[in-house]
């Protein structure tokens, strides 16, 4: 006989996964073992027949070859069935739950625990990919499991396979009407009865903005139903967690007492606090039975752990953007919207000459002022000045109710009077939804999947460094929290974190910190302090202070512990850019505007070091999510046209990771490119860092790097190559002369002395026609004598190609080509046709290491008095000994003899 065992008041998900797996254990029966919620009971008064139930009292335990156990993983919630799982003929006993991070004392051979919203969910899965379909009475109960433990997908713990579980079970004709009857089939009487009793005699608290209710109802028996119970208080009276306690005594003059939990607060686990007394179930809904106990002992110890649980909600010094830019009340409306186009801001604060909040004006207001012609006029005529304002300490919820009860979009922050941040919908909707999804799981061990780097933290990351750079910044951290300011890791570093295996340790090589210091006051000078600060704990690492708004590095080379690390600090930072392929001009700003201002999402990612909330991921963009699809993604559609670099990064992140360009991003380069906004830029500034000294620093990094092929290729794909010139292809001759480089370089530089990453350049730049190439070497300001080797090229190619033909010896050879260094002949070859490149090659491999048979010493033994004739001797042994005319020293003495005799 096997057996699937449902757990004692036996809920629907645990009836619907025990149908389910009636029909992948074929002649298994089912045993409810020991009573039903209310709704299940009444449904299986007319449901019964259509499933496989026998009673527990029908079955012959010496007939049990197997059992599966469905929703539970504790042998108490089998009641007497329990005692079936110490059988000794019973060969296997599976087990099927969602609730992780839970100590299972059943014996189970075989276990299938995932983190859904319901067990039914893991036998659905199992039947699609088993293609069994179901009858319509199956698919029926099995939806009302999903439906009512996951609030019909509404609850925290619902996932998208649980929806699609749902989909399937409607596919195999899931009857809807009847799943509305009973997924809330409304209260009995008497929990009607009870249902007064507990409003009038309810208890709260409130802390951090959240209420909590308790209360304890005494009865004379066991009342089914008491979580409907529990979810209808919740519903009526709108408190955030409820801990709703039933006690009634035993016939043995003994009492028993019965607490349901439930919680809509962020970051509370009643599964935890359930747990320690013996009960337990989600984060979310929560039971324990206990016997013979202390009921207020047990209820004050659940409602002070969860008083503990409750988190402390964000402050608006926590979600503020600052500083604030702001105007005067005479600033006239074109002004205001230059400013906001140059911060993409929606609206701005106007303050007085004292710096005192007098007004708001949005972006819509300045719209409609233009729209009507008055761009000269001031902005005091068109701004609020009925303004609702909030301080630093207000908190979330606070701010929530602001803006939903007045439609507020922006909040000002005052402090003392003056202004120190605002707090907009963005803010609050971006908190409110990273809670959510922070929320989802917390506490549990989740399944390991792809993309679950997303739960990245101080712990994992101190696993995850080498031990001497997790001090480094634990040290930077604190130091940073005893001046007030944030610090945050950012950038590269965070996404090769996250995308780093979980049992690998990282040294990275190139760090950046960024100092937001303007939730407490606006210094602009934080970066530079903390690195000083810093220089005085490590006085080995070398101190760089550069930028109009103090960035600093400090730099270590060939330290024992900390190798060649290259820490960059600065303050956080917005930036706009003047003109197409400018420098940015830069001004300090809030840690959320730095992260605006970077190129792709991936490398818009921010994990906070200090303190409170140390660990948080900032993923303003949409990051993470980028890094698990392997894509990039631009922040910005004219990210391109301003800075033609990120061109360059995007493809050399692509390369290097394996990702793909995002459809948008790339139809943003090729507009970019294609728009002739580098051409006209070039024209008419005299300066375009973004296609000179920048690109050439993102050429180098290609260069440099062992994808440099995939990535010039991917260039050429996306037409960006014309950023070094409008010219400049990769077709199948420059491709020819690549592969020939790289021959080259290993058979001539197997040492490197020459700079490898360059000679590609140089060759790049060497296939344009030569009017262009030492205009565009100096363009990307490349050294002066590859500069020189570009501009000459086109004489010496000349030269080469009419004299290294008529060649007819060795000697003559080399009288030619010693005139050139070894990069100019490397450039030389890769363009010459295969007989006068073979002639090069004979001459850098064999002809130009041939040495005289005689030296100076030599020729002065033999008589010959020194002077510059010396150096024409010893040429004219050399060209003889390479053309085969001297063979050995007697050979030279005799040709010596022959041609200058004494």
């Amino acid at each position: 006989m096997d057996l699937i065992l449902c757990h004692t008041t036996a809920d629907f998900d645990a009836l619907g996964a025990a149908v389910g797996l009636t029909r992948l254990l074929p002649g298994s029966k089912i045993v409810l073992t020991g009573g039903s919620h209310p709704p299940v009971r009444d449904f299986l008064a007319l449901h019964r027949d259509e499933y496989p139930l026998i009673e527990r009292r029908s079955v012959n335990p010496e007939k049990i070859r197997s059992l599966t156990v469905v929703d539970t993983q504790q042998r108490d919630r089998l009641g007497k069935a329990a005692q079936w799982l110490d059988l000794p003929d019973v060969r296997e006993i599976i087990v099927y739950d969602h609730h992780l991070g839970q100590e299972s004392d059943i014996p189970a051979m075989r276990s299938h625990i995932s983190s859904v919203g319901a067990t039914t969910t893991l036998i659905v899965e199992q039947l699609q990919q088993q293609e069994i379909f179901l009858t319509p009475a199956e698919a029926t109960v099995m939806a009302l499991g999903i439906h009512v433990d996951t609030g019909s997908l509404t609850f925290d713990q619902s996932t998208p396979r649980d929806a699609l579980a749902l989909a399937w079970l409607m596919q195999q004709g899931a009857s809807l009407s009847v799943i509305s009857t009973y997924r809330d089939p409304g209260l009995s009487p008497r929990l009607q009865q009870l249902l007064t009793e507990a409003l009038e005699s309810l208890e709260y608290f409130c802390l951090h903005g959240y209420t909590v209710a308790w209360v304890t109802l005494k009865t004379d028996g066991f009342v089914p139903g008491l979580s409907s119970l529990a979810s209808e208080l919740v519903e009526l009276t709108e408190i955030d967690a409820i801990l709703l306690a039933n006690e009634y005594p035993l016939g043995d003059g003994d009492s028993r007492l019965t607490v349901i939990g439930r919680s809509q607060i962020p970051k509370t686990n009643l599964n935890l606090l359930f747990q320690i007394l013996g009960g337990g179930g989600h984060s979310q809904a929560a039971s324990l039975n206990l016997r013979g106990v202390d009921s207020q002992a047990i209820l004050k110890q659940l409602l002070d752990g969860v008083k503990a649980q409750i988190p402390h909600p964000p402050t608006a010094r926590d979600l503020m953007s600052s500083p604030v830019r702001t105007i005067l009340p005479e600033t006239t409306i074109a002004e205001a919207q230059r400013i906001l186009l140059r911060y993409g801001h929606s609206g701005l604060s106007v303050v007085d000459t004292q710096g005192q909040l007098v007004g708001i004006i949005s972006r819509r207001d300045i719209d409609i002022a233009l729209h009507h012609g008055f761009s000269h006029a001031p902005v005091k005529g068109y701004m609020t000045v009925n303004l609702k304002t909030i301080t630093p300490n207000t908190t979330l919820p606070e701010i929530e109710a602001l803006m939903v009860t007045y439609d507020i979009g922006r909040l000002p922050v005052l402090e003392k009077g003056q202004l120190v941040g605002i707090v907009t919908r963005t803010d609050v909707l971006r908190e409110l939804h990273q809670e959510r999804e922070g929320e989802k799981g917390r506490g549990e061990e989740r399944e390991r999947r792809k993309g679950e780097e997303s739960n990245l933290s101080l712990p994992k990351l101190e696993n995850i460094l080498a031990p001497q750079l997790w001090q480094l910044l634990t040290t930077a951290s604190q130091e940073a929290e005893k001046q007030g300011w944030h610090l945050y890791l950012v950038g590269g570093a965070v996404r090769d974190l996250l995308l780093a295996e979980a049992a690998s340790t990282l040294m990275i090589k190139d760090i950046d910190l960024v100092v937001d210091g303007f939730h407490k006051s606006a210094d602009v000078g934080a970066g530079v302090e903390l690195a000083k600060a810093l220089q005085q704990l490590y006085p080995a690492a070398r101190l760089e202070i550069h930028g109009a708004f103090q960035t600093a590095a400090l730099l270590w080379h060939k330290d024992p512990e900390l190798d060649s690390l290259w820490v960059d600090i600065a303050t956080a930072r917005t930036e706009f850019y003047p003109y197409p392929a400018a420098n940015p001009e830069v001004e300090a700003s809030s840690i959320r505007q730095d992260l605006y201002r970077r190129d792709f999402t991936i490398n818009a990612l921010a994990l906070r070091l200090t303190t409170p909330r140390a660990g948080e991921l900032l993923d303003f963009f949409g990051g993470l999510l980028d890094l698990q699809a392997m894509q990039i993604r631009v922040l910005h559609a004219n990210s391109f046209i301003e800075d033609p670099t990120r061109i360059y990064r995007g493809v050399r992140f692509a390369v290097r990771f394996g990702f793909q360009i995002e459809p948008q991003t790339e139809e943003f380069i090729r507009y970019a490119i294609n728009s002739g906004v580098y051409d006209r830029t070039a024209q008419e500034n005299s300066r375009t860092p973004a296609l000179q000294t920048r690109l050439k620093t993102e050429l180098k990094h290609i260069l440099e790097a062992p994808y440099w092929k995939s990535a010039l290729q991917l260039l050429d794909n996306l037409g960006a190559l014309q950023c070094i010139h409008p010219t400049l292809k990769l077709d199948a001759e420059l491709l020819r002369q690549l592969r020939l480089l790289e021959r080259c370089l290993r058979r001539f530089d197997p040492q490197p002395t020459l700079i490898h990453w360059e000679m590609r350049l140089e060759t790049l730049i060497a296939h344009l026609t030569p009017q262009y190439r030492a205009k565009v070497a100096k363009n990307l300001q490349l050294q002066e004598d590859s500069i020189k080797r570009l501009q000459n090229l086109a004489s010496a190619q000349t030269e080469v190609m009419a004299s290294l033909p008529k060649s007819q010896s060795p000697s003559q050879v080399v009288q030619l080509l010693r005139h050139y260094d070894l990069p100019m002949l490397i450039l030389i070859a890769v363009e010459s046709p295969r007989s006068l490149r073979h002639q090069i090659w004979e001459y850098l491999t064999v002809w130009a290491n041939v040495q005289p048979l005689l030296s100076g010493n030599d020729l002065k033994k033999l008589g010959y008095k020194p002077g510059p004739q010396y150096r024409q001797i010893l040429d004219d042994v050399v060209a003889a000994t390479l053309d085969g005319v001297i063979k050995d020293r007697t050979g030279a003495e005799e040709f010596l003899v022959q041609h200058y005799p004494k």
